[in-house]
């Protein structure tokens, strides 16, 4: 039986975050040789020493101001074939002065070379660049994945009200990145349907899905060379969005306010796509888990149903991604029962999930408040290997006991 063998898990410490951290910490982690960055809510933090020295990248001073200055969410990846890293940030809504009326926000993507990664140039993005009557609409909630040849960055989009208006896909050239020339670039946007989630691992094409009822998937593809997207719906089994609960020994409840039923984990490996998000406790499943779906994208079937689940704890928050092999490698939460929230690691083994401990949690957030979202990248150079993102408390039930943990791990 093959096990989850841990190379490296490495807690942050104070210096490397100064404290910008939170229970919604929405931690990402990409690595290549001894270069670890890693980014969370409100801080950033990178290592050139694999992870025994830590250097606080500020996102709020680190790049210029954009519309009204930087918070929250964060995204790295490190992309090998054109060795580069790739840093999206998100900046707070504001009316511009020199246009009346007009409340956007802006993304960005920061790219740096690999041998030099604080030398970074940068592009910006807002909504009302997209359209002229997209005057009241900012971007949230980001995901990011990589093809052969292109990056793909998601968005929702809300209004001032908060109120959702739509979300987007943006597909940039990776050799446009890596040069720094003016970036010509594709977008795409639905009303229908929102939380896309691309799929780590893609190739020739990229795939995203989101719910499209309790019962059905949308699972759209977007072809490298084309200009097209195209969609299918799958018909998954009955699961249950809420309501969430998952009281840990302490009496927290770490699920009682954040956690919802949008897809956080997505890859495709040959012919099939798979997707993961966190499902309430239903007959059969007493505590909230990890439930799933892998399609084939060309028989646009649906092939099984793959779930995480415990007895007595709550699984909540998955992300995933491929080796090069194709196993999939899974980060996520899990705690309630007799456990605080804790993070875990693992991989699928044939249809077992195999899963390990990183770090567990002294005790449980005093507001009830944990999320949004984790990420798993194929490690570089050894792509057999994956490297994860998480965080524990540890000392106390606020953000400022919270301690981001950084994950390098393979199959023992």
């Amino acid at each position: 039986m093959a096990t989850v063998r841990i190379v490296q898990s490495t807690g942050l410490d104070d210096h490397a975050t100064s404290t910008q951290t939170s229970t919604i910490n929405e931690t990402t982690a990409a690595a290549s040789n001894s270069n670890i960055f890693v980014t969370g809510n409100w801080f950033a933090s990178r290592s050139s020493t694999t992870g025994k020295e830590w250097e606080l990248v500020d996102p709020f001073t680190a790049l210029p101001s954009a519309a009204g200055g930087f918070c929250c969410d964060q995204i790295v990846v490190y992309e090998p074939s054109r060795d580069i890293w790739i840093w999206i940030l998100q900046y707070i809504a504001h009316e511009d002065p020199a246009q009346p009326g007009v409340r956007n926000n802006v993304f960005r993507v920061a790219v740096s070379p690999g041998t030099d990664p604080s030398a970074f140039h940068w592009w910006d993005f807002a909504p009302i660049s997209l359209n002229a009557d997209w005057r009241d609409m900012w971007f949230d909630y980001p995901d990011a994945a990589t093809s052969a040849n292109h990056l793909y960055v998601t968005f929702n989009a809300f209004n001032a009200a908060g109120h959702w208006q739509r979300a987007f896909v943006f597909k940039f050239p990776l050799d446009t990145l890596r040069a720094g020339t003016s970036l010509g670039h594709q977008w795409w946007s639905t009303t229908d349907h929102g939380s896309l989630r691309l799929t780590q691992g893609a190739t020739g094409s990229m795939f995203f899905a989101s719910h499209n009822s309790g019962t059905t998937l949308r699972v759209h593809g977007w072809p490298d060379n084309s200009n097209t997207v195209g969609w299918f719906d799958v018909p998954v089994s009955q699961w249950s969005a809420g309501p969430y609960s998952a009281q840990g020994p302490d009496g927290k409840d770490w699920l009682a306010k954040r956690v919802d039923s949008r897809i956080t984990g997505g890859w495709v490996s040959g012919t099939r796509a798979g997707f993961l998000w966190t499902a309430a406790a239903r007959a059969g499943r007493p505590m909230p888990y990890t439930k799933g779906a892998v399609v084939d994208v060309t028989t646009q079937t649906l092939v099984e149903e793959p779930e995480i689940w415990n007895q007595e704890s709550a699984y909540a928050f998955p992300a995933a991604c491929p080796n090069a092999q194709g196993v999939i490698g899974v980060s996520l939460f899990m705690g309630g029962g007799p456990l605080h929230p804790s993070h875990v690691v693992g991989f699928r083994d044939g249809g077992d999930w195999r899963l390990v401990f990183t770090r567990q949690s002294t005790q449980g957030p005093d507001t009830g408040t944990w999320g949004d979202y984790l990420t798993c990248r194929q490690y570089h150079p050894e792509t057999s290997e994956w490297v994860a993102s998480g965080y524990t408390l540890q000392g106390g039930g606020d953000r400022s006991a919270v301690e981001p943990q950084y994950v390098h791990f393979g199959i023992g």
